[in-house]
C-alpha cells in the first residue's frame, strides 16, 4: 500500500472563478456555476482543485487585491454558496485549496482604511510607511513603489500596484490577523492553500536602491524590442537588478514554519504549495511548505528532451538533499499568469501533437501535477484588439504609459499590450458551440470576450462527442496515471540520455516499472532498450499510446511514430 499523502499522488486542476462557469447569467463565473460543473471535473479524473481568489475585492488585480479575507465576493455568490461548493466537491472525493495572498491587501480593506487615516490609529503600523520615498523602487505592475497619502503626509510601499499596499509582517498583530483568516477557512474544511507571491513578504531592511538606468515602463519597452543576444542578456539582468532588493529576503522561513504548524494541527493532511520555485521554502522537508512549483521547467521557448532532462536532474537532486526527508516534486506548464500551453509551446505545424506531448509530460513525470482549466480542450490565448476590452490593470497601465510618455502609436501599443496582458489566457471557459461558448446566455456580455475559436471544436461538448478529441486524451491519460503505482509514486530513471528527438525514462516503484517515451520529433524512430538494465530482457505491456496501437505486448525493441506518446509496463521474464 502506498505511503504517499493525498497531495503527492493528486492531479490538481486550477479554476479561475471569474472565467469558469456562469451560473446566474450575469457574464461572470460564480460558485453556482462551478458546483454545476463538478461532475465534469470528477469525470475528467482530477483529484483536487486550486481556486484562484474568490474573496471580496475591487478587482484592480482580478481578485488578488483582497478587501475581506473571511468572505465571498458577491459576484461569486454567498458564503452558503461556497459551503455548498466545498461540500459537493468533497462528496466527489475532490479536495479544495484556496489562494492565500499574504504580501498585501486591497487599499479598500478596512485595515488599510484605518491605517491611512492617521499616524496614531491602532492599525497605523499594519502597513509599510515612510515620510519620504526612501529609494527608487518600482512596483512590478505600474511604476513607482511608493504612493503618497495626504491624511498621514506619508508614503506607503506596494510591490504590486498602488491599490495593493504591502502588509507589515514585522507587526505581530498583522501576523495574528492573517493566521486567524487562514484558520477561518481551515475550520470550514478547505484542504490547504496556494500561497501567492510569498517571496515578496519582506524587503531589504536597508532599503537599498536599484541601479537600473530606466523606469519600469522603459524596461518593459526595452524588453519588447530586445533582439540581439546582448540585449536579451541585458534585459534579464535589468529585471533581476530592478527587483532583487524587494523579494527573497530573510524572515519568510519563520513565517512558513508558523503557518505549517497551524495546518499540522488539523486532521486530513492539509497542505501548502508556494508560488515560488525556491526549494528552500520547503525547509528541511518537514517543517515549511509541502510543495513549490517547478517553474524552471516552464522557462524555455520550446520544450525539448534536453531541457526536460536537465531540469529533472537538477530539480530532483535539490529535493533529495533536504535534510529531514526528501522533498516532493510539483510540475506544471501553465496557470492564470502565463500564456496558455497550446499557444506558448506550440508551433505553426504541430500545435495539436505538441499539446498532447506536453500533457503527457506533466502527467508522467515524478511529482504532483497541476493543470489549468481549459488546457484539456486546447484553449488558446485570445489577443484583444481594443484597449476598452482590457481588464488586466497592468496591461492598461502599460498601454497608456508607452502611448503617452514614449509616443508609441496606439496600434502598436495595443498589439504589445495584448501580448503582455494576462487577459489573453483568462478568457471564459468554452463549454459548447452555442453563442458565448455556453459560458453565459447569448444576450449577455461576458466579463472578457470569449475566444471565437469555440465555434471550431474548441469546446467541451463537441469534444465529449469525439472519441479522438484532446479532452478524451486527457481523460485516458489521467485514468492510466491513476491506475499505475509507478506513475504516481515511482522513482525517475532517465534512459538514452543523449537523444535529441525523444525523452525516455522509467518510473520505478516497488511492484511496478513503467517505461515512458515521448517522441518530440516528426520522425519515425526505431528504438532498442534491450541493453538497459531497467528494460532489457523484458516485454512491454502497453498502457497507453497516442498511436492507438492494437498489440497489447511487445518486446523492448520498438518502432515509434512521429510525436508519439508511449507508456508501457515493464514485464520481467519469470
Amino acid at each position: 500500500m502506498s505511503n504517499l499523502k493525498w497531495w503527492q499522488s493528486a492531479v490538481f486542476y486550477q479554476i479561475y472563478p471569474r472565467s469558469f462557469a456562469d451560473g446566474n447569467g450575469d457574464g461572470i463565473g460564480d460558485f453556482k456555476g462551478i458546483t454545476e460543473k463538478l461532475n465534469y471535473i470528477a469525470a475528467l479524473g482530477v483529484d483536487a482543485l486550486w481556486l484562484s481568489p474568490h474573496f471580496p475585492s475591487p478587482n484592480w488585480d482580478c481578485g488578488y487585491d483582497i478587501s475581506d479575507y473571511c468572505n465571498v465576493a458577491p459576484e461569486y455568490g454567498s458564503m452558503e454558496d461556497f459551503k455548498v461548493f466545498l461540500d459537493e466537491s468533497h462528496k466527489r472525493n475532490i479536495r479544495v485549496i484556496l489562494d492565500l495572498v499574504l504580501n498585501h491587501t486591497s487599499d479598500e480593506h478596512s485595515w488599510f482604511v484605518e491605517s491611512r487615516s492617521s499616524r496614531d490609529n491602532p492599525k497605523a503600523d499594519w502597513y509599510v510607511w515612510a515620510d519620504t520615498p526612501p529609494n527608487n523602487w518600482q512596483s512590478c505592475f505600474d511604476g513607482e513603489a511608493w504612493t503618497y497619502v495626504p491624511e498621514r503626509d506619508q508614503y506607503y510601499y506596494h510591490y504590486f500596484m498602488k491599490q495593493q499596499p504591502d502588509l507589515n509582517w514585522h507587526n505581530p498583530e498583522v501576523k495574528k490577523a492573517m493566521w486567524d483568516a487562514a484558520r477561518f477557512w481551515l475550520d470550514l474544511g478547505v484542504d490547504g492553500f496556494r500561497l501567492d507571491a510569498l517571496g515578496t513578504i519582506f524587503e531589504d531592511p536597508n532599503l537599498t536602491p536599484h541601479t537600473v538606468p530606466m523606469t519600469l515602463a522603459e524596461l518593459r519597452r526595452f524588453s519588447d524590442l530586445a533582439k540581439t543576444p546582448e540585449e536579451l542578456e541585458l534585459k534579464d539582468k535589468y529585471w533581476n537588478d530592478m527587483f532583487k532588493n524587494q523579494w527573497g529576503q530573510l524572515g519568510v522561513h519563520d513565517l512558513m514554519k508558523e503557518l505549517r504548524a497551524i495546518l499540522d494541527e488539523y486532521e486530513g493532511d492539509r497542505m501548502l504549495v508556494g508560488e515560488d520555485d525556491n526549494i528552500d521554502y520547503m525547509g528541511n522537508g518537514n517543517d515549511e511548505l509541502h510543495l513549490v512549483f517547478n517553474f524552471p521547467l516552464m522557462r524555455t521557448e520550446t520544450i525539448t528532451p534536453d531541457h526536460v532532462r536537465e531540469n529533472q536532474t537538477e530539480r530532483l537532486k535539490q529535493l533529495d538533499a533536504l535534510s529531514a526527508k526528501k522533498g516532493w516534486p510539483c510540475n506544471t506548464l501553465g496557470n492564470h499568469d502565463c500564456s496558455r500551453i497550446y499557444t506558448r509551446y506550440g508551433n505553426k505545424l504541430h500545435h495539436a501533437e505538441l499539446a498532447r506531448l506536453h500533457a503527457a509530460l506533466v502527467l508522467t513525470m515524478k511529482g504532483t501535477a497541476f493543470l489549468y482549466n481549459g488546457e484539456e480542450i486546447g484553449m488558446t490565448d485570445h489577443m484583444l484588439t481594443d484597449i476598452s476590452q482590457v481588464k488586466d490593470t497592468m496591461g492598461s497601465w502599460y498601454y497608456h504609459a508607452i502611448v503617452t510618455d514614449m509616443g508609441v502609436h496606439p496600434d502598436e501599443a495595443m498589439a504589445r499590450t495584448a501580448e503582455m496582458t494576462r487577459d489573453k489566457n483568462r478568457t471564459p471557459m468554452q463549454w459548447t458551440s452555442h453563442p458565448n461558448a455556453g459560458f453565459s446566455p447569448m444576450e449577455v456580455s461576458t466579463w472578457l470576450p470569449v475566444n471565437p475559436n469555440y465555434k471550431n471544436g474548441i469546446n467541451v461538448r463537441d469534444q465529449e462527442q469525439n472519441p479522438s478529441s484532446l479532452l478524451h486524451y486527457y481523460k485516458h491519460l489521467l485514468r492510466v496515471r491513476k491506475s499505475s503505482s509507478a506513475l504516481k509514486e515511482g522513482e525517475y530513471i532517465p534512459l538514452h540520455t543523449e537523444q535529441k528527438d525523444y525523452f525516455a525514462f522509467v518510473r520505478q516503484a516497488d511492484k511496478q516499472s513503467v517505461l515512458v517515451i515521448l517522441n518530440f520529433s516528426n520522425n519515425h524512430l526505431e528504438l532498442n532498450f534491450s541493453t538497459t538494465k531497467e528494460v532489457g530482457g523484458s516485454n512491454l505491456k502497453i498502457l497507453f499510446s497516442s498511436a492507438e496501437r492494437r498489440i497489447e505486448e511487445i518486446s523492448s525493441t520498438l518502432k515509434l511514430n512521429p510525436f508519439e506518446v508511449f507508456i508501457a509496463e515493464v514485464v520481467h521474464s519469470k
